[in-house]
């Protein structure tokens, strides 16, 4: 049985008990947290439980049009007022120049692009997050009563570290 059959099995169990009213898409604790795709960082090594939080995954913990529009809808309409960022070490888009990154896709597809792709690659994981704060921070949307912090999760040890800004 493939992944997305798994899926669907499990889905089809879940369904049998589930109870919309007993669900809401504001988050119990207020809190979006914005992070990579890696699997490494799960809900429950943030201590999150179903319902606690928005959390807002792309590859790189990466702030872009698309994940500020979410977090502006996860705010201004659903009432979050805390907003974590949280990168890794070990991610993959330290690994790798945007050259190589396209040229090795390019290669595998057999073919380039057919819209522009960008892949925000970085060398420094804490620079990043700052990065990434500073953007919000620049917005004029994001206002002084959205507590916005930054954080690196060790992959080795699980620890989160706060970044200063």
């Amino acid at each position: 049985m493939g992944a997305i059959e798994k899926v669907l099995a499990a889905n089809a169990q879940f369904a049998l008990d589930y109870d919309p009213g007993l669900v809401s898409p504001r988050p119990r604790l207020g809190l979006a947290v914005l992070t990579c795709m890696d699997t490494r960082l799960s809900r429950k090594a943030l201590g999150l439980g179903p319902q606690d939080a928005h959390i807002i995954r792309n590859a790189g913990g990466i702030v872009t049009e698309d994940v500020l529009r979410s977090l502006l809808i996860s705010h201004y309409l659903l009432e979050t007022s805390e907003v974590m960022v949280i990168n890794h070490t070990d991610c993959g888009l330290m690994k790798a120049s945007e050259e190589s990154l396209h040229a090795r896709i390019e290669r595998q597809a057999g073919l380039p692009p057919s819209s522009p792709v960008h892949f925000y690659a970085f060398r420094d994981v804490e620079a990043n997050v700052r990065e990434q704060l500073a953007k919000l921070d620049a917005h004029s949307w994001i206002h002084s009563g959205l507590k916005i912090r930054g954080f690196v999760f060790d992959v080795r040890t699980g620890h989160l570290r706060e970044v200063l800004r």
